[in-house]
């Protein structure tokens, strides 16, 4: 094991060490009065009674999938002995770094409402510091995850043919990914179901139908609201780019394994170990990029964007030059060409950030419009909302065609040669890599949107006065945009990742034939399959677009992507007429409710929440486990591959149009609140409401999901590829 390869686990520990650090410095600061106490634990205790019961339901799907992975690989023979086990540390740490995330934002809201009695840079600076506990916590627990199974399967794989013990280390260690996938899955549809039936029947009951303000104390679905920010927007994002980083991490070492093969073991092992040092690296950098992160007084919307943006870009110029010295270090060859793959993934990573700020930022023309058209009622509002949420997918599209070409392009000399084919996958894989690797502060920047999102719920709710509600609006505001930044973030990550699993698939076919069918010496493409290369695969089983299972595939790929997003919209719906009749009820049955003489019953909408979450989230989930495997098991190899294509290009671009049309409507909303177009109250308004309510379960349901569902697909079809290669009916 070479000395540089130390660098991952140190920096895993590094992060956690951070990430404990700043938690501690956050639950010294004071939480404020009595009754701010009382909102937060109220916010607190719903969290964890829902994270409870999810990790319940969880923990049987796991087992579930574990038993039919150990009958694929010990009763089948398809699938290699350790996959169950890594499957199930995937899924476990994912959920740790969601639990450890959401804990730390209940604790910070209140600490931050209080903060900002005193400054707006002191509410910014705690909640971004918060927010960081989540980054780090997730970077570090996959890099030490990463490390450590690395280091316990060169202990255990031996080297059996030249080159492939590298080869069947990492095809191994990618199913830990899938685990982590399945567990986002469930976090982010189970989270975002429920935030959004509590935010849905608090607008519409509460400042639609009742006139009173967005969390006002007398509103019954108010604490569900702020418990949903936490487990859809901190744990389920967590867990959703904990599960990118780690992905794109394995696909793009197992592709170096591939690529790098014929030349010798040494560059072979540097080829594999590059994306877990960039990753460390990066993440030593984003430590250092959230001390960075400040402002002034009064500060204005853009400066505020301004002050995130400076650690994040800080973070991303430092990678650059690091990453340069790593590559050089490991002497692999072309590392001028790798280098350029890795700053292209950073420069899209940013540019699409950049993208989805102008199309859902209050400052910014898009947004505007869209509050403007408010004055003609909600059927204007909500045609120029999906108007600029198609729009804005072109933008992100665009910028991922050019990253994937440009990553190409520089890891084989600036040639589409077939030839070369691995290298540029190669290329695309650790373009990925370099996109997530200052991923510890751009997590902190998501994060701390619904961090800020409560502190403004606690300021509202315990009447800390005009001043202080003016701090946390805006940095409420901000979160908006970090937030829909954030999806943005994480959809394009999940475009270039998806990219270089469906790569990884091929490699995995390959595996199947070398080590686990034992077929070495089968003829692929005229080739056995020991030195056959990806592009002999993909021949072999004519994987063309004049394959009608290719075309079936690409279908049902579109298909699943649609019927997907139509289920998690449909399940919001139902489980938000549950919470309104609730709402609805309380008011007209509970007497002194509206005069404050009586305290809503907020443990029953909490409950409605947390049911409605748990049986909607199951079949929008196992449809994304199911049809890879029945594509496999009908269509084949060329049935999957084209069921991944179908996906990976239909997801991407409608998870852009609903994250962005969402966040557009929501900062419209706050733009007419904040004094434009009439103001709070106004007809205008009451129309930026209605348009905001299509929009949640656009932004943090479906359109978020949809990233996770690509990847999920793809890793489901990776892991279970013996059944395509070996039981395949056409």
């Amino acid at each position: 094991m070479s000395l540089i390869f130390w660098l991952v686990p140190i920096s895993a520990l590094l992060a956690l060490g951070f990430a404990w650090y700043f938690f501690r410095q956050m639950m010294a600061m004071d939480e404020g009065t009595d009754m701010m106490k009382r909102i937060a634990t109220h916010v607190r205790k719903g969290a964890s009674a829902y994270l409870r019961q999810q990790y319940k339901v969880v923990i049987v799907v796991f087992l579930v999938i574990t038993v039919i992975f150990s009958f694929l690989a010990y009763g089948l023979g398809v699938q290699n002995n350790w996959v169950p086990f890594a499957f199930i540390t995937g899924g476990f740490f994912s959920g740790l770094a969601g639990f450890f995330g959401m804990k730390a934002a209940t604790y910070a809201s209140g600490r931050v409402a209080h903060a900002c009695r005193t400054s707006l840079d002191g509410g910014l600076r705690l909640a971004f510091r918060s927010g960081a506990v989540m980054g780090l916590v997730v970077v570090g627990l996959v890099l030490l995850d990463v490390s450590l199974w690395f280091i316990v399967l060169n202990i255990f794989i031996p080297e059996t043919f030249d080159g492939y013990q590298l080869m069947t280390i990492t095809a191994i260690m990618l199913t830990f990914g899938m685990g982590a996938s399945t567990q986002a899955l469930f976090a982010r549809v189970g989270g975002g179901i429920y935030t959004k039936a509590a935010d849905v029947g608090a607008d519409l009951v509460g400042k639609v139908e009742a006139g009173i303000p967005e969390d006002d104390p007398r509103n019954p679905a108010t604490i569900a609201d702020n418990v949903g920010d936490n487990v859809g927007d901190v744990a389920g994002m967590g867990a959703d780019l904990f599960e990118s980083f780690a992905a794109s991490i394995l696909a793009t070492a197992l592709l170096g394994a591939a690529a790098f093969m014929g030349y010798g073991l040494d560059v072979q092992f540097n080829a594999v170990v590059a994306p877990m040092l960039i990753a460390s690296l990066g993440t030593l950098l984003s430590i250092a990029g959230v001390f960075m992160v400040r402002t002034r007084e009064g500060a204005s919307q853009k400066e505020l964007l301004r002050s995130l943006g400076f650690g994040v870009n800080m973070s991303a110029g430092l990678i650059v030059v690091a990453s340069f010295f790593i590559l050089y270090f490991l002497n692999l060859p072309n590392y001028l060409g790798l280098w350029g793959s890795i700053v292209t993934g950073l420069l899209a990573g940013i540019a699409i950030g950049q993208s989805t700020e102008y199309f859902t930022a209050s400052a910014y023309r898009p947004t505007r419009k869209i509050a403007e058209s408010s004055q003609t009622g909600t059927a204007t509002l909500i045609i120029s909302g999906v108007g600029t949420g198609l729009i804005s997918a072109a933008v992100p599209l665009f910028i991922i065609v050019v990253a994937i070409t440009l990553s190409f392009l520089f890891a084989t000399g600036f040639t589409f040669d077939m030839g070369s084919l691995n290298y540029g996958l190669y290329g695309i894989g650790i373009s990925a890599v370099g996109l997530l690797s200052t991923l510890g502060i751009t997590l902190a920047t998501d994060a701390y949107g619904p961090i800020a999102d409560n502190a403004g719920g606690n300021a509202e709710m315990c009447g800390l006065g005009a001043e202080v509600r003016a701090r946390t609006d805006a940095l409420d505001a901000l979160g908006n945009t970090t937030a829909a930044t954030g999806k943005g973030f994480a959809i394009g990550s999940a475009a270039l990742t998806a990219l270089a699993l469906l790569a990884s698939y091929f490699e995995e076919v390959r595996m199947m034939f070398v080590k686990f069918l034992d077929r070495p010496q089968e003829l692929i493409n005229g080739t056995p399959a020991i030195d056959a290369e990806f592009i002999d695969f993909v021949h072999h089983y004519e994987v063309h677009l004049m394959n009608p299972k290719v075309i079936v595939g690409i279908l049902l790929g579109v298909m699943a992507v649609f019927l997907f997003s139509g289920m998690t919209m449909n399940a919001v719906g139902r489980a938000a007429q549950k919470m309104v009749d609730e709402v609805r009820r309380q008011f007209s049955s509970i007497p002194g409710i509206m005069d404050r003489k009586a305290e809503p019953d907020y443990a029953r909408c909490v409950s409605i929440s947390t049911k409605g979450a748990q049986q909607e989230m199951m079949a929008p989930s196992l449809i994304a486990l199911l049809i890879p495997v029945v594509v496999g098991l009908l269509f084949g190899v060329p049935g999957v591959s084209g069921l991944l294509l179908g996906t990976i290009s239909s997801g991407f671009a409608l998870a852009i149009f609903m994250a962005n049309a969402g966040g557009a409507w929501d900062n419209a909303k706050k733009y007419i609140e904040e004094g434009h177009f009439g103001g709070r109250g106004s007809e205008g308004h009451r129309a930026a409401i209605n348009g905001d309510t299509v929009g949640d379960p656009f932004k943090d349901t479906s359109g978020p999901s949809l990233n996770i569902l690509i990847k999920l697909m793809v890793m489901a079809s990776v892991v279970t590829v013996g059944l395509a290669v070996s039981y395949a009916m056409f």
